[in-house]
């Protein structure tokens, strides 16, 4: 989603950045503020203005910081998702955990972090209309990069952009099923995540056997030779990766 936050968070209530300037502080007071409005008029601007009203930010700084409105709020709030993640995830012991029981933990800590759960549900909405698909991708993406970089991955070739693209999937899945999950401490999203993972996990296990194929080596020396000089980006602004 748009630029995504390196910063670490203060707190799980307000995503304040450590060491944050005034800025900083005026964009997340804003965001505070304009939750409460959102369960009832959506990341629109009638949302926006209230949140202006309500939180004492300048509005002229209030536009400069959310250009957008609504649409730039709700990115600014996934983002204060993911920045909770990292730092959930960063005071825990992984070590201990198989591969796919840390990129588990990942998703689950992504969604359980969340404070409210009808500010996704409206966001859901606004990035399914045409004119924010793209802002609601980036944001998926965002996340997915954001998982992968927490767990310490290293990669910079063509696996950068195939591991984010299905936990992407992954992750895009289980938020909607989780949406929709009455269950007790939402057991059947949990279930409903093991088996994506399952799904991922197989995949992997038959690339792996690819590789050993006679025929897929003589292709990775032909027509699909292009794809290992393929390359992480190496910008901000180079889409689709990190720095949104």
């Amino acid at each position: 989603m748009a630029q995504q936050d390196t910063g670490e968070t203060t707190g799980a209530n307000t995503g304040e950045r450590a060491g944050g300037n005034g800025v900083d502080q005026a964009a997340d007071r804003l965001l505070d503020a304009v939750l409460p409005h959102v369960a009832f008029d959506g990341w629109s601007e009638v949302s926006f203005r209230a949140g202006i009203a309500d939180s004492g930010v300048a509005a002229g700084l209030a536009r400069a910081l959310f250009p957008r409105g609504g649409v730039d709020l709700a990115l600014a709030y996934h983002r204060r998702g993911d920045a909770l993640m990292r730092a959930a995830l960063a005071a825990r012991d992984l070590s201990a955990l198989r591969y796919r029981e840390k990129v588990t933990l990942a998703v689950r800590t992504r969604l359980e972090v969340i404070s409210d759960s009808e500010a996704v549900r409206r966001a859901s909405a606004l990035f399914a209309l045409p004119q924010h698909g793209v802002d609601g991708a980036k944001a998926v993406w965002g996340t997915a990069d954001a998982i992968w970089l927490a767990l310490g991955d290293a990669s910079t070739d063509i696996n950068w952009y195939t591991k984010r693209a299905t936990l992407s999937a992954v992750y895009a899945a289980t938020a909607l099923y989780w949406l929709g999950d009455d269950s007790e401490d939402h057991a059947a999203t949990w279930a409903f995540l093991d088996r994506r993972i399952e799904n991922v996990m197989a995949i992997e296990k038959l690339k792996a056997g690819m590789r050993d194929n006679p025929l897929w080596k003589a292709m990775a020396e032909g027509p699909m030779k292009a794809f290992g000089r393929v390359r992480m980006p190496q910008r901000p602004d180079d889409l689709p990766g990190r720095g949104w």
